[in-house]
């Protein structure tokens, strides 16, 4: 039983967005897809695996105009928003082609991961360092300020949590999740914990900790992030799924 909360007010607004524009963020959907092509080749065949790809170019476009806008380029959380649309393209999809979403969750961690592996080990884990520094827990810090503003009613609003010394090093407590309201509005609320897994997929792959109790995906009032430098962070396919229960002990 998960802990129940109302859903925020979805309505957020959009910015028209010209023919230039449309095609250059396709172009980096389907580089993305190209870069873990393997991925959608060793479940559905090369011929099956072409014409979902096309397809899922094909939705993704049709999805951008209903993306909300957050303040672009210096939102660092327009990417996710940005990624929730790709996420969502990749579903209708798979089910269109008769899979669930259990497939398209597996797709999304499996692809993600291809992704991820592409960049040197030692690239990856000098960026997740870079989380720790004193000027990167400056700029997140001032981030969860702006965030209280609310100025984009799709955007996140969330606060930084301090270390308690022992189990992990500082926190993220987020209120109001971006990826969350948007599929809402989508009626793909479903996506969301799938969507949410991917957090632990790309913590994993930079080389420090994650741990979660509670996400807004599944109902409750906070998504509870704790992050420790040397830390492990487990990414298992199926998912965990840990949240499920809103920090309550399991039944």
């Amino acid at each position: 039983m998960t802990e129940e909360k109302s859903r925020p007010d979805t309505s957020a607004p959009t910015r028209r967005v010209s023919s230039r524009q449309m095609e250059k963020l396709v172009g980096k959907f389907d580089r993305f897809l190209k870069r873990s092509a393997d991925v959608l080749v060793d479940r559905y065949g090369e011929e099956t695996a072409a014409v979902m790809r096309g397809e899922m170019l094909d939705e993704y476009r049709r999805l951008i105009p209903d993306v909300p806008y957050i303040g672009g380029w210096r939102n660092s959380h327009s990417g996710n928003l940005s990624f929730a649309a790709w996420a969502l393209a990749m579903y209708r999809v798979v089910v269109r082609h008769g899979g669930s979403l259990e497939d398209t969750g597996e797709l999304l961690h499996r692809t993600a991961q291809a992704v991820a592996d592409r960049v040197p080990r030692v690239v990856r884990h000098t960026f997740g360092r870079y989380r720790f520094t004193r000027l990167n827990r400056w700029w997140e810090q001032r981030a969860a300020r702006k965030s209280q503003a609310r100025r984009y009613p799709g955007d996140w609003v969330f606060e930084q949590i301090g270390g308690d010394g022992e189990t992990f090093d500082f926190g993220r407590d987020t209120t109001e999740c971006g990826t969350v309201k948007y599929l809402h509005t989508q009626e793909a609320d479903e996506l969301g914990p799938y969507v949410c897994d991917l957090d632990y997929v790309i913590t994993k792959a930079m080389g420090y900790g994650l741990q979660r109790t509670k996400t807004l995906a599944w109902g409750c009032d906070r998504c509870d992030f704790r992050y420790s430098k040397h830390g492990v962070t487990s990414a298992p396919w199926p998912p965990e799924f840990a949240e499920q229960t809103c920090g309550k002990p399991q039944p």
